[in-house]
């Protein structure tokens, strides 16, 4: 081998991955054991790439296992830096501790293979500096001790397989270093395991696959150990009887549910598991026929008596969509309830129920990807825009661009179900006489359904009109619609001449698409090109509820990939250009659901979409803050990073760190963090535009996530400027 070219090549190959992973964990400010983990790996990389750095330019004897050494290291870095920043918390806290202390054994075996041969080859007389330092170097690695963490799991996990039962002490302190020691932390670790577990399956995985199910059950033992503790099996010192408490909670239920395996849960747990896309239960890991949720009134009147007997009392104010107190009431109410009827009402710090910020916040939970909660973001019943809760937080890909974004400020689009205009040519009061409440029968449907397949455009526009109506907002009804065959009808009549019947198909396949059952009969039934035919040359309205029902059906992750795949995404941009506002509304809720899905980021880079998000970031137009939150989310890849600097969006992003919302605040700073690291070029037109202000402020009185990505820009800066200072000397 030639004795200068090849092997600088490689150990300038290793600085340079060297460097890069040691500004990656430097970005990462929190306190997790990933993240101590990495800070480790740090600390033994440094005064290794001081030994690089010193022998890249030194003519020393070098040898074809020194080369060999450096490539694996080199590899060995890569995938740690992949694996950062990725966000290893998508796999789950423990998961993410093993991978992360194995990658550090790994890099400390490299390099001290390295510095034994540097020590080696090195001559004492030629190079006494390297070679001190490399034997100090040598003498640190050796002196690494093993995270006592890992080490805790590795013996849990060897417990568990032999059938024995792991120390309680250790369980609970695992538990309770890697943040596990609630019932919400508990329910996300499970669910991410579990995506994690089935994509692994379709990957022919066994190694891993192996690793992933040793860890599900370690995630099951704590869960049986934190549902011992006092805090969840009693209340006010009275034992819960077993099966009165959630498997997923541990608590008390207070709405309990039959999943279709058969298995009751608290529904707000179990919904949060189904809304993630699993479809196992929980419990048993078999497969399960369908999502639909079944109140349990026996086990719930049981609870209502033994509380009765023990004289508790239950509240039922309760908002059951989210993971919440189910006791609303206020403390004054709950005293004067209480006085009157001499029982103890139970209170809300016994139980300890999880809020949905609680569970998926930021400081817990840093790298959860988008994956656990875009599907549920939005809450799809259509009766009133005011109705609709807040969205839950959710972290999109490797920046933090919340669902939330969009949900609090996008008027919903399942909020706007409207009528045939008032030019249609039928009356509506000449339309069928069914009652649109819970006594609808199969037969009313039926003839609905035949009503839509004749050829008279009256008859269809009346019976789609019906069909809407009856699904607006009875989820019983939007079953029985699909059961009997009226979504196919539907379908084919959004290719209708006439406007109010194809307003009408289009709108009520939005409201049937609320029903997750019914997503997939509505895009397996062929309506993805139709929808598009309807948002290139429908009437405004259609097109907005074609946008709208396109966002429905991508909530289900295997179809953002079809509808990204079909030509929907150019159909979306272009009604974000030319629609009305509703409309642009609609397109952009759904460009940004199908965002999440990566391959599809490109495809709306590359339709224009950017050019056209910059302009809606004037205040005018009401959007600046959905604006930015998928321009923060199309940041995330090269050619977004390219199209934001070339259509001018670096000066309004630093105007919406000084005059927007929190919101948008945090994902202009999100999207601002991707331009700086990633293109020195980008990084100084971001100081340009006076961005270092308005960081400050946001990082000093910022909402949490906007003030971490405030204090990692301007670490970047800094670096940026001490890298000038050193190359200047």
């Amino acid at each position: 081998m030639d004795g200068g070219k090849m092997e600088r090549r490689n150990i300038g190959g290793l600085i340079n991955s060297i460097s890069r992973l040691l500004h990656l964990v430097s970005c990462h400010t929190g306190k997790t054991a990933v993240t101590n983990e990495f800070k480790c790996i740090a600390g033994m990389l440094k005064p290794l790439k001081c030994i690089l750095d010193e022998a890249f330019g030194s003519p020393f004897p070098w040898d074809e296992r020194l080369v060999t050494a450096i490539e694996e290291l080199d590899m060995a870095v890569n995938e740690a830096r992949d694996f950062l920043e990725k966000g290893p918390y998508r796999l789950g806290k423990i998961y993410s501790l093993t991978r992360s202390s194995e990658m550090a054994s790994s890099i400390c075996s490299s390099a001290m293979r390295i510095c034994q041969l540097f020590s080696d080859l090195l001559p004492s007389y030629s190079f006494p500096s390297l070679l001190s330092a490399t034997q100090q170097c040598m003498r640190e690695l050796k002196c690494r001790e093993r995270d006592g963490l890992s080490e805790l799991i590795v013996v849990a996990q060897k417990d568990l397989d032999n059938n024995l039962v792991p120390s309680v002490e250790n369980i609970l302190k695992i538990a309770e270093s890697v943040g596990l020691a609630s019932n919400g932390e508990l329910l996300m670790e499970s669910i991410a395991l579990e995506k994690e577990r089935l994509r692994l399956e379709t990957k022919h995985n066994p190694e891993s696959l192996d690793m992933i199910n040793q860890m599900i059950q370690l995630v099951l033992h704590i869960r049986y150990l934190v549902a011992k503790l006092e805090k969840y099996s009693s209340i006010n010192g009275v034992v819960i009887p077993p099966h009165f408490r959630c498997p997923l909670s541990l608590q008390l239920m207070l709405d309990p549910v039959i999943l279709a395996s058969g298995q009751t849960f608290e529904r707000s747990f179990i919904q949060k598991w189904l809304d993630n896309g699993l479809r196992i239960c929980p419990m048993t890991h078999q497969n399960i026929q369908h999502t639909e949720l079944v109140s349990n009134y026996t086990v719930k009147a049981l609870i209502s008596t033994w509380c009765e007997e023990n004289n508790f009392m239950l509240l039922e104010s309760r908002i059951c969509d989210e993971i919440m107190s189910p006791f609303t009431a206020s403390p004054s109410q709950r005293r004067e309830s209480s006085a009157r009827s001499n029982a103890k009402p139970i209170n809300r710090a016994q139980l300890q129920k999880i809020e949905i910020s609680d569970v998926d916040r930021e400081e817990e939970n840093p790298y959860y990807t988008s994956h656990l909660q875009m599907q549920s973001t939005y809450s799809l019943d259509r009766r009133s825009s005011s109705t609709r809760s807040g969205s839950n937080s959710s972290v999109i890909s490797s920046i933090d661009v919340l669902a939330s974004k969009f949900d609090d400020q996008l008027s919903s689009p399942f909020s706007k179900d409207v009528g045939p205009s008032p030019s249609s040519n039928f009356s509506r009061t000449n339309s069928s006489n069914i009652t649109r409440d819970d006594s609808t029968t199969s037969s009313d449907v039926e003839k609905l359904v035949e009503g839509l397949k004749g050829p008279n455009p009256d008859t269809q526009a009346t019976c789609a009109y019906e069909l809407r109506l009856l699904s607006k907002n009875n989820g019983e009804n939007r079953v029985l619609v699909a059961k009997l065959g009226a979504i196919r009808p539907l379908i084919s009549l959004i290719h209708s001449e006439y406007t109010d019947v194809q307003e009408n198909a289009v709108t009520a396949l939005l409201n049937l698409s609320i029903n997750n059952e019914n997503k997939a009969l509505i895009a397996e039934g062929g309506a993805l090109q139709p929808l598009i035919y309807v948002l290139e040359s429908g009437t405004p309205v259609a097109k907005e509820n074609a946008a709208a029902t396109l966002f429905s059906l991508s909530t289900l992750e295997e179809y953002k990939v079809k509808i990204g795949g079909s030509g929907a995404i150019r159909a979306l941009v272009e009604l974000l250009h030319t629609g009305t506002l509703r409309g642009r509304k609609d397109a952009a809720t759904a460009l940004f659901n199908l965002s999440i899905h990566h391959e599809n980021k490109a495809r709306i880079v590359q339709a224009g979409a950017v050019r056209y998000l910059i302009e809606l970031m004037d205040p005018g137009t009401g959007m600046v803050d959905k604006s930015v939150a998928l321009l923060a989310n199309l940041s995330t890849i090269h050619e977004g990073r390219l199209a934001i600097v070339h259509e001018g969006g670096i000066p309004l992003l630093v105007e919406t760190l000084e005059t927007g919302t929190q919101r948008g605040k945090e994902n202009a700073a999100s999207a601002l963090l991707q331009l700086s690291i990633n293109s020195t070029k980008f990084c100084s037109l971001v100081l340009q535009e006076g961005a270092v202000p308005p960081l400050i402020a946001l990082s000093q009185f910022g909402t949490p996530r906007a003030k971490e990505k405030a204090q990692q820009i301007l670490g970047h800066f800094r670096s940026q400027r001490e890298n000038i200072v050193r190359k200047a000397r």
